[in-house]
């Protein structure tokens, strides 16, 4: 996204203002949302997924971190006009922190290959989004004690065909603006 140059300073300013690009793309993202009984649907999970491939493991995970931060804080970048502790112990808790796992594993995917072409990086997406669905249906099948049937139900279930299509423009998108990038330089 950034090219990097020698020097600390420079490697500082660049992580800092790429980790509040992102956590400005992730609050974004929340706002596009279908409210859902006990999970909105949002354009989150393909922001992570992206920001992980984009970052890698290290700077995107810490994107995540910095955004569940933000929102701990007050700032209302959760799906609609909340912030602070709620969102954090309620129903979206597991997603929002499956974020940090999805973001680390997808960019970890990434700077092996996996996103050297279409298809290696829609599996590796994939893999970020069975992450975050893992970490929803725990948490609301355990740590919400809704049960596993009625986790799945309302945890899975609703966001299948839609992971599905994220991964797609995902995978799409992010060779496209790297050409673009590319071209630019």
């Amino acid at each position: 996204m950034w090219p990097t140059r020698p020097g600390e300073t420079v490697g500082a300013v660049r992580a800092v203002v790429l980790v509040a690009l992102g956590t400005a793309l992730m609050a974004l993202s929340a706002k596009v949302n279908l409210p859902l009984p006990y999970v909105p649907m949002t354009l989150q999970t393909l922001v992570v997924l992206m920001i992980g491939a984009a970052y890698g493991w290290r700077l995107g995970s810490a994107t995540m971190v910095a955004y569940l931060v933000e929102g701990a804080l007050g700032a209302p970048v959760f799906a609609g006009p909340i912030g602070g502790i709620a969102p954090l112990v309620g129903p979206t808790a597991g997603y929002l922190f499956g974020f940090i796992a999805a973001a680390f594993v997808t960019g970890w995917l990434a700077e092996r290959g996996w996103d050297s072409s279409v298809m290696l990086l829609f599996a590796a997406m994939a893999v970020g989004h069975i992450v975050i669905l893992a970490a929803g249906f725990g948490w609301l099948a355990f740590g919400l004690g809704l049960g596993v049937a009625k986790a799945f139900q309302v945890g899975i279930v609703p966001f299948v065909a839609a992971s599905l299509v994220k991964n797609a423009l995902g995978a799409t998108l992010m060779p496209a603006a790297r050409r673009l990038i590319d071209r630019r330089r």
